[in-house]
């Protein structure tokens, strides 16, 4: 523990044993006893100390004991500071009002009792140490008063400079306190901002949550941090950060809440900007790979194209050049059809894809009998598979019952799926077609309504899941699976292998060609038909399989019915069915037309074949044809012009020949617009003959019918 300072008290006697008896007497205080033998000495000594209190001998030697006392009084320092007046003579009322008058505080008569000594002066010296406490406190006091205000002001200065807006609530929700910035932000005067709640200026779209969010903070207690966009009354919206916490005393009782409001408009600007630069960079490279996958498709299409037309081109020459023995001229004829059934093929898929992007694909819809759709595709592929000695197993279960969907679009699935197979097989691999059932769940709704209907699926989104659809348990799917032996897929490039224009190899030296449309178009379709596609793979050169799942019709047909609404359509070989029909053929190309005039002939028809819809009207006036086969892009006047003008004709004149349209124009809009016309039947080219005789009887109704492929 601290010990207390010493007082100071001031002996004043001029002779020296005076002093050495009031040290005696004063010692036991344990205070600092200064002496002084004089006037003049005391007054020196009180130039550098400060005394509690002063023992003055009135009768000294040239200064006495008044005169000292005068001087004491005289000075700023020493004015207050108590003197005991001692003196060996009797005190006159004069003396002591002298004395008194003098400042003196008490008169002691010599010689002097101890106990009244050691009495007055201790009450001095506790008297002088209690003011110098209070001293030492004042100055404190102002020290810390001081030193508030410098604080005070410091905060003062620091909230109204702040770039932030500051806000204080109580526990009631009452503002306590708002700083210019908050006011500025909210848009408020400094007496507006008391009264209202910073919540009231946020944006009406936004306030919903920002209450919801606050309520939930006064509610937990924890910290806040949100962002808002705030309107001002004049309707300036800026985006404000929100921070809060809550205010505890020292025992941890809830205050109130302190809060901060920072724009950030400008920050949100920045984000805004650097995601646009960012969407913008994304595009860009996105357009970059999509040119890079154009350029590469174009030089694939090129190749795809000009490989047949070599071949074909090339045999034509021989042919045309060379007399050929039978069996030349047959391997010839056979290289010229299958390359341009090759090139038929790769515009078909152009086309496909054409429709499936403008969300064209139609489906026409029948109870279809899978076994028969799949053998129909095995049948076209096998000679495929026997050029390569790649043995075809078939694991057909016959129980599995018919499907709802279009048998045409599921014989090019499954025909796409073992070329797609035989394509990447190694010679003398082997390729597995298994058909069974499948218990899963049920989709939703078919969307496949009446049988024989055209029903327009051009909604379907190509890039959904269907099993994103998936609800009810228990549904039986038919399951078709292609498992070869080939290449096989990559791990990186197995989720891509249903996307348009992809290929794992699109170089000049790939290995194998096509144009990376086929399971594209296979996606698309199965999902038409409301089925789902997989692929799966082990790795390179370990083979892949490609999985197919359908949903079945509830009640199953007999083979019989099935096959009969798969299209199948079983007639005599008739090898002149035609016999006697006139045909007028119109083509203003000539290639087309004398090959279109020597297939009618070559049925046992009569053929005219003419090069304009003039020349045609010429030909219907001197002579009445059973049947009218023209083109729709003519120079001149196309087959639209040509059939409303034979169309207007009286029905003795030939108005009303039936008419079918051959056209490159392949589109459903094209179809429709073609029976719109006035034509009965829309056949795209390039023309099967077989399919084409077909058609003229049906559109006849000839008693003998065709094997329509």
């Amino acid at each position: 523990m601290q010990m207390e300072p010493k007082v100071n008290i001031l002996l004043v006697d001029d002779k020296l044993e005076n002093l050495l008896a009031l040290e005696a007497i004063l010692e036991k205080l344990g205070e600092n006893l200064v002496r002084a033998t004089s006037g003049e000495e005391a007054l020196r000594c009180l130039l550098h100390q400060d005394f509690a209190v002063i023992l003055l001998d009135v009768q000294m030697p040239g200064m006495d004991g008044f005169e000292t006392a005068t001087l004491i009084r005289n000075r700023g320092r020493s004015r207050h500071t108590p003197i005991i007046f001692l003196t060996a003579f009797s005190t006159s009322d004069q003396m002591l009002f002298k004395g008194y008058a003098l400042g003196a505080v008490d008169y002691l008569l010599k010689p002097i009792d101890p106990n009244i000594l050691t009495s007055k002066v201790t009450v001095f010296a506790e008297l002088f140490k209690k003011t110098e406490a209070v001293k030492l406190q004042a100055a404190q006091l102002v020290a810390v008063n001081a030193e508030l205000r410098q604080s005070e002001e410091r905060f003062r200065s620091l909230s109204t400079c702040s770039p932030v807006g500051i806000f204080e609530i109580d526990t009631e929700g009452r503002c306590r306190y708002t700083n210019p910035r908050y006011q500025t932000i909210c848009g408020m005067k400094a007496a507006e901002s008391l009264e209202k709640r910073w919540l009231e200026s946020v944006h009406p779209e936004d306030r919903e949550r920002a209450v919801a969010s606050w309520s939930a903070y006064i509610n937990q207690g924890r910290d806040y941090s949100e962002e808002f966009r705030f309107q001002t009354t004049h309707g300036n919206v800026r985006w404000v950060q929100v921070r809060s916490s809550p205010m505890l005393s020292g025992q941890g009782e809830l205050l109130g809440y302190v809060g901060t409001l920072e724009d950030i408009t400008e920050r949100k600007q920045a984000e805004e900007v650097r995601a646009q630069v960012i969407r913008e960079q994304t595009a860009r490279q996105e357009a970059e790979a999509a040119n890079r996958m154009k350029d590469e498709f174009l030089a694939v299409l090129s190749h795809e194209l000009r490989t047949p037309l070599t071949s074909m081109l090339g045999w034509s020459k021989i042919l045309r050049s060379k007399k050929l023995d039978d069996k030349a001229t047959s391997r010839a004829l056979e290289a010229i059809e299958r390359n341009a059934t090759s090139q038929m093929q790769l515009i078909e898929d152009i086309l496909d894809v054409s429709r499936i992007i403008r969300g064209q694909l139609r489906l026409n819809v029948c109870a279809v009998n899978l076994i028969s759709v799949m053998e129909a595709a095995l049948e076209a592929v096998r000679p495929l598979a026997e050029a390569k000695d790649i043995q075809l197993n078939t694991v057909l279960d016959t129980t599995v019952g018919s499907v709802y969907g279009d048998p045409a679009r599921l014989q090019q699935v499954v025909w796409n799926l073992l070329t797609n197979a035989i394509k990447f097989t190694h010679k003398g691999g082997r390729v597995e077609v298994r058909l069974s059932s499948y218990f899963g769940f049920s989709i939703d709704d078919f969307g496949l309504e009446s049988e024989g209907k055209n029903l327009d699926f051009s909604n379907t989104d190509e890039s959904s899941n269907p099993k994103s659809k998936i609800q009810n348990p228990k549904f039986q799917y038919a399951q078709i699976q292609v498992i070869d032996t080939g290449i096989g897929i990559s791990a990186e490039f197995l989720p891509k292998v249903f996307e348009r224009f992809r290929q794992a190899d699109s170089t000049t030296t790939r290995s194998h060609n096509g144009l990376g449309l086929g399971l594209a178009i296979v996606r698309h379709l199965v999902e038409l038909h409301k089925g789902t596609i997989s692929a799966e793979s082990p790795g390179t050169e370990q083979g892949a399989t490609f999985t197919v799942k359908l949903p079945l019709l509830q009640d199953n047909r007999g083979n019989k019915t099935s096959r009969e609404a798969a299209g199948e359509i079983s007639s005599p070989e008739v090898s002149t069915p035609l016999a006697g029909l006139k045909v007028l053929v119109v083509d203003d190309e000539t290639d087309t037309r004398n090959f279109l005039s020597f297939m009618f002939e070559d049925y046992g028809a009569i053929a005219t074949a003419v090069a304009s819809a003039d020349e045609a009207l010429a030909v219907l006036e001197q002579a009445k044809p059973d049947i009218l086969i023209s083109d729709i892009g003519m120079s001149e006047q196309d087959g639209y012009t040509l059939i409303r003008k034979l169309r207007s004709l009286e029905p003795e004149k030939g108005g009303r020949i039936p008419a079918i349209a051959l056209t490159a124009y392949t589109r459903e809009e094209d179809r429709l617009q073609a029976l719109a016309a006035g034509f009965q039947q829309h056949l795209p080219k390039p023309i099967d003959p077989t399919k084409l005789i077909g058609v003229v009887v049906n559109v006849l109704k000839l008693p003998v019918e065709v094997p329509v492929s």
